[in-house]
């Protein structure tokens, strides 16, 4: 359950046909690498788009660098955990955000040496891997008991590790899990600002699902005024104010509907839109107060559209049914039972819609692709794309039932 309220312009309306069809004709344009891609590894594979990673990741940084004098930028690992992809982002100058030991310990493996590690819930080892590594990361605090926690460990490892806060202005419902109430910042700093193993750094705040960057807003405004009733040591310490990530890909939020051929969507600013308006209000809640850096963590934008999932017809049951090699638990969990996304027949491919249950192969009738596809029509070894998967999918499948596609780097 989602505890925020959304804005009045974040409410589903009809997807216009022509947006679908260009969104569609832009990857048949493609469509030959990814049919010799499947020719030479089969399917169904996780297909990866190396210069799309590579261009979104230096397109976020351009727009807020446009906007703001210092800036630090963090690709959330849990987006998608693939080591290649976070390999790929650290080549463009980005560091790592991580939410538990074992992404620690890949970005660690993957020679990181600017990692943030955040997320409620650290175990003891995770805190204890991050100290034995206090030159290449920097722990945010997420409550008073972990603070403590991990005062206790740098004293009797004898480590200085930075630290820092994270705040929640959001402290009610199932939001209340993440990080410490704003007026908890100042009598946490004073616990923090004179142990000798405990160097504090900055205060980040999260905010998801950020299709419009009003939330965001909100929340830079009430930390500038939290940040103002700060002792001047607090303004000699802090370096960095991390806004967190959860920005949404421009193309916005795609609804199934119960007309398989009538899709809703959710508009998205652009993140040319996101980086002058949070640039706007950061200047002059944030930056009127100190010279901090202001730190990004993007993932979903990143990854997104980088990433596809690439499967065949294997049973043609019926003119309007169809049964792939691959099962949905290639995404971990329902989603095409509410998100829609284009199944496009890549083998006899075309711009028009046509009506047909695209299904997977496991033994459960929630197995769903799409309840459309687009082509002049569709027979058995067709190979088919779900467009633009690189987010939250990759890193929730499971072993179930059927094995796990492939991943081609390309």
């Amino acid at each position: 359950m989602n505890d925020i309220a959304t804005p009045e312009n974040s409410r589903p309306r009809l997807m216009q046909e022509p947006f679908v069809h260009d969104f569609v004709q832009a990857i048949l344009e493609r469509r030959q690498i990814y049919l010799n891609a499947a020719k030479v590894h089969g399917s169904p594979l996780y297909l990866v788009e190396e210069a799309v990673l590579r261009e979104r990741a230096g397109q976020f940084r351009a727009a807020f660098e446009r906007q703001l004098p210092s800036t630090s930028f963090y690709y959330a690992m849990k987006s998608n955990n693939l080591s290649d992809v976070s390999r790929i982002v650290l080549g463009e100058g980005f560091g790592l955000d991580v939410s538990s030991g074992i992404e620690l310990s890949t970005a660690l493996g993957l020679g990181a040496t600017d990692i943030i590690f955040s997320g409620p819930g650290k175990t003891d080892p995770e805190l204890e891997l991050a100290v034995e590594n206090a030159d290449r990361v920097t722990v945010l605090m997420d409550s008073p008991g972990e603070c403590q926690r991990l005062m206790a460990l740098v004293e009797r490892r004898k480590k200085r590790l930075r630290v820092g806060l994270r705040l929640n202005h959001h402290t009610v419902g199932l939001w209340r899990k993440f990080g410490v109430p704003m007026e908890a910042l100042l009598p946490l700093y004073e616990t923090i600002k004179d142990h000798s193993y405990m160097a504090f750094k900055g205060v980040q705040f999260h905010s998801s699902w950020n299709l419009v960057p009003d939330r965001q807003v909100e929340l830079i405004r009430i930390l500038g005024d939290t940040l103002k009733k700060m002792p001047p040591s607090f303004f000699d310490d802090c370096e960095f104010i991390d806004i967190g990530g959860g920005y949404w890909p421009s193309q916005g939020e795609w609804l199934v509907s119960d007309d398989p051929l009538g899709h809703q969507m959710i508009p998205a600013s652009s993140i040319e839109t996101f980086a002058q308006t949070l640039g706007q209000v950061i200047r002059e809640k944030i930056l009127s107060l100190g010279a901090f850096r202001i730190c990004f963590e993007p993932g979903r934008w990143i990854c997104n559209d980088a990433m596809h999932i690439i499967i065949q017809v294997i049973d043609k049951k019926a003119p309007d049914l169809v049964i792939t090699d691959a099962g949905t638990n290639a995404v971990g969990w329902e989603r095409f039972e509410t998100d829609y996304f284009p199944v496009i027949n890549l083998t006899r491919s075309g711009t028009m819609e046509k009506p047909c249950h695209v299904l997977g192969s496991l033994c459960t009738p929630h197995d769903v692709w799409g309840y459309a596809y687009f082509g002049q029509e569709i027979r058995e070894k067709d190979i088919l794309m779900i467009p633009t998967q690189g987010a939250y999918t990759f890193s929730l499948r499971q072993e179930f039932i059927k094995p796990l596609p492939r991943v081609v780097v390309i």
